[in-house]
């Protein structure tokens, strides 16, 4: 490969908007406010700006219940405000990503109101309809990704409707060439307004295939894990009609030179990597989430890069995340001392990176009261550590009883990094070291699309070497408490003094001799 696409060199920045900056004092960040904040972004060093949904919604889910796919939310702004933030956003030479959200609607979507008015009416197979079984329960035995039934009951019609999610986000039937015209139309909509690409949300649920009956218990299933986990979604999750569905959609992309589909993509690696497509017609990036749920130590984590770079097909790019508005932050989830090693890695792998607002600030998990807490997930099942409030949190950009996020109330309790605010931090700082890591990675070559090799992972090191053409660059991470040996070569760039042994918990990058 002699050239590189800009998403290939690029580093995606997830934008929270709620949580991102506020413009008009509501508490709730928008669109304007994103704008404010493209410099920061820029200066960051990031290239590509995944803005999370701005449709309009009733706000169940907080965005991911759409009621209208080609409209803006109030609370969020117009479509001048979103014109202007992607005139903004390429005038400093940043992509924009949209949030698609096609396995679901929102209940309050004028098509599920039409579809449950009647069982006759036209849009009624434009979601999952079934009887119920002759004893008056669900078709099937599937549970939420939320906790409860996956069917929920309509006393108008007399039948379930399914819900992968919420009971308020019904399932689309994709099956229905009215909703695929109708989905693919609507992407062409945003194309046409400059969009420079998708991350399609819960593309995995979006074909279920009821026909196929109840789910098989999971044998791995304990009472500490999601309720949700206690069946294997074998009929629900990763059907074949999935790469059919993303093959669609990479047809309308294709109309659009240039343009870009991010895929949320889970399962196993033979189904993840399944969504490049047989043809590379898929997905030219499906999200790569192995780093999410492992155990950060040395040998789970050489073995989960190493199963991922062997699986990868042969023309599929890599992708890497360490955090996004779903899971524990990473700094909560390694531990403060470890999150500048984590932020390397991230950035030193071969791939495309992900940086989910905040994390660069090193934010841990924040505390959220009962009486704050807005997830439903949380308020459904409670206590079992699911709720993502404390990751969701709004930005802390300054000292102010806002914190520069909003001259109101925030949405949710603004949670401090240990290093201050952003106008705070300086020299020695999470974000210091990130700016000077991203910096060297978009200069040098090597770590922008040489090889990945293992060279030692022992006695809590882990060490890797990014083979380019003209050089080796050394990644060292000291994952334990105590002093080890560093290797041999020029240091790049370290997160602590970078000469002698490398010290707990130092991330050094060295130009192999």
């Amino acid at each position: 490969m002699t050239d590189l696409t800009w998403w290939q060199r690029g580093i995606i920045y997830q934008v929270y908007p709620r949580s991102f900056q506020d413009s008009d004092g509501d508490g709730i960040g928008d669109l304007q406010g994103i704008i404010q904040r493209l410099d920061y972004i820029k200066a960051l060093g990031a290239d590509i700006v995944w803005i999370s949904p701005i449709f309009p919604s009733p706000m169940k889910d907080f965005g991911y219940d759409i009621s209208d796919y080609r409209g803006i939310d109030p609370m969020f702004g117009t479509h001048r405000d979103f014109d202007a933030l992607i005139a903004a956003a390429h005038t400093r030479g940043l992509k924009v990503l949209l949030d698609f959200v096609p396995s679901h609607t929102s209940d309050q979507h004028p098509w599920f109101v039409d579809s449950r008015s009647s069982r006759d009416h036209p849009k009624r197979d434009w979601y999952i309809w079934r009887d119920a079984q002759p004893d008056g329960s669900p078709p099937t035995n599937w549970i939420s990704e939320f906790g409860p039934t996956t069917w929920a009951w309509d006393e108008t019609t007399g039948q379930y409707y399914l819900h992968i999610f919420l009971a308020s986000q019904p399932s689309l039937n994709w099956r229905n060439p009215q909703v695929q015209a109708e989905m693919l139309d609507t992407m062409r909509f945003w194309y046409q307004r400059g969009v420079d690409g998708f991350r399609v949300d819960a593309i995995t649920h979006a074909a279920p295939d009821v026909a196929r009956g109840d789910h098989p218990e999971n044998p791995d299933w304990h009472d500490g894990m999601n309720p949700s986990q206690r069946l294997l979604k074998a009929h629900s999750k990763n059907q074949p009609f999935n790469f059919d569905i993303v093959r669609m959609m990479r047809r309308v992309t294709e109309e659009f030179p240039g343009r870009l589909l991010l895929g949320e993509t889970d399962g196993t690696l033979a189904e993840v990597t399944r969504y490049y497509g047989a043809d590379m017609d898929g997905f030219q990036l499906p999200f790569n989430f192995a780093l999410l749920d492992v155990e950060w130590t040395v040998p789970v984590l050489v073995r989960t890069i190493e199963n991922y770079v062997a699986a990868l097909p042969r023309d599929g790019w890599p992708t890497w995340v360490i955090g996004n508005h779903d899971c524990i932050r990473i700094a909560s989830r390694v531990g403060h001392d470890r999150a500048r090693l984590a932020m390397t890695l991230l950035l030193c792998l071969r791939g495309t990176p992900t940086i989910y607002q905040g994390d660069e600030l090193g934010i841990e998990n924040a505390d959220i009261p009962a009486d704050k807490v807005q997830d439903p997930w949380e308020i459904q099942v409670p206590g079992k550590g699911l709720g993502r409030d404390p990751v969701r949190t709004p930005m802390p950009w300054d000292a102010s009883n806002g914190a520069g996020f909003t001259t109101g109330t925030p949405w949710l309790p603004v949670a401090v990094p240990r290093d201050g605010p952003v106008s705070l931090q300086g020299p020695g700082s999470v974000v210091d070291y990130v700016l000077q890591l991203i910096a060297l990675r978009q200069g040098t070559d090597a770590l922008l699309r040489g090889a990945y090799r293992t060279v030692t992972a022992t006695d809590d090191v882990l060490i890797f070497a990014r083979d380019g053409a003209d050089q080796t660059i050394l990644i060292a991470l000291n994952f334990s408490d105590h002093t080890q040996p560093a290797p041999s070569g020029d240091t790049l760039l370290s997160s602590h003094d970078g000469t002698g042994p490398l010290a707990p918990h130092e991330a050094r990058i060295l130009r192999a001799h």
